[in-house]
């Protein structure tokens, strides 16, 4: 698809220098712009590829004036991070513009779904299954029996989505997710083997919640696992069963959350981080990557380490820690004096 430098100004409401009628239908960096494609300068640490780049348009913002000649047409906006930001939804808004259901599919009879859907080839909706307006299932999704998911939102190809899974509107869940699976649950029996206890809860996802590829989120074993609204879960993350994740919390890659944890409200959360299960994590912590969480954790605090310290006690550690080699060289020498005096 393509558009001109003008059509583009008109939505992100900015201003053209150059060529209005020139035309684009891809998006590159800038350093990598060729003929075609669209490109925006906004770190000025990039200011030097302004010059050299093949790209037919450029967003900067409104500020920027070249010092030598250019050959890409300016597309001048108040902010061009957040304008190329809006151009990139934009884009894939149009680019995930898929309707209709494709065959072969199964959707049981007593599915309901709203207007406006995509159910892509060889998925399966399960018995009463909800989907709101708008919602897209991409190819070789599972949504099990008594699933509902909300209005716009998205499921990626390959996501299996257990039985009785509430998804809010606005949600995006991406390939290879899985919602609902059972709970580690184990009871240990007297001869030294292990009793599955029955998982007969469910995992409730809030509105414009998103699950990168490959995360597993458990349900309960009884009540709900609940992701609560915006909150942002990066690829291979494990929240296990009737966990709590708090609004707006941002959670790296490779995260383990264990059972019946509480994490608060817009708390950011690095990779590789493990939190032991039945504690409580306050609202605006934040956790540096591959810290170990073992206690409750209190609202502000910024911890590093493992088992995790407050990041000003971990750093002073550290500076000893490293120089461990050094300090027990001294201790030994003066050792040998003493000994030897």
């Amino acid at each position: 698809m393509k558009f001109t430098a003008q059509q583009i100004a008109e939505i992100l409401q900015g201003d053209i220098v150059g060529n209005p009628d020139v035309e684009v239908s891809k998006l590159s960096k800038i350093e990598e712009g060729t003929q075609g494609s669209l490109t925006f300068l906004s770190n000025p640490k990039y200011t030097q590829y302004i010059y050299s780049t093949k790209a037919s348009a450029t967003i900067v913002n409104k500020s920027f004036v070249p010092e030598n000649e250019i050959d890409t047409t300016l597309i001048k906006v108040e902010d061009a991070y957040a304008a190329f930001s809006k151009l990139l939804e934009y884009y894939n808004m149009v680019k995930l513009n898929k309707t209709g259901v494709e065959q072969p599919s199964f959707i049981s009879e007593s599915a309901k779904y709203g207007d406006n859907i995509y159910i892509g080839a060889f998925s399966y909706l399960g018995e009463n299954v909800t989907l709101g307006n708008n919602v897209k299932v991409f190819a070789n999704s599972y949504i099990g029996d008594n699933v509902t998911i909300g209005e716009n939102s998205v499921v990626f190809s390959g996501a299996k989505i257990y039985s009785d899974t509430i998804i809010g509107d606005s949600c995006v869940i991406n390939s290879g997710v899985i919602i609902g699976a059972d709970g580690f649950g184990f009871a240990p029996q007297e001869n030294g083997s292990y009793k599955k206890i029955p998982q007969i809860g469910n995992v409730i996802l809030e509105d414009n919640v998103d699950v990168g590829a490959g995360t597993t989120i458990d349900r309960a074993t009884m009540g709900s696992t609940i992701i609560r609204k915006g909150v942002k879960l990066d690829n291979q993350i494990q929240i296990a069963h009737n966990v709590e994740i708090g609004e707006n919390t941002v959670i790296a890659a490779q995260t383990g959350v264990a059972g019946s944890t509480k994490v608060g409200n817009n708390c950011l959360i690095g990779g590789q981080v493990g939190i032991a299960g039945h504690i409580t994590i306050g609202n605006n912590v934040k956790i540096q990557a591959q810290s170990g969480i073992a206690r409750n954790v209190k609202d502000d605090e910024v911890l590093q380490g493992s088992p995790a310290l407050p990041i000003t006690d971990y750093n002073k550690s550290y500076v000893h820690f490293k120089n461990l080699p050094k300090i027990v060289k001294n201790i030994n020498d003066l050792e040998k004096i003493n000994g030897n005096s």
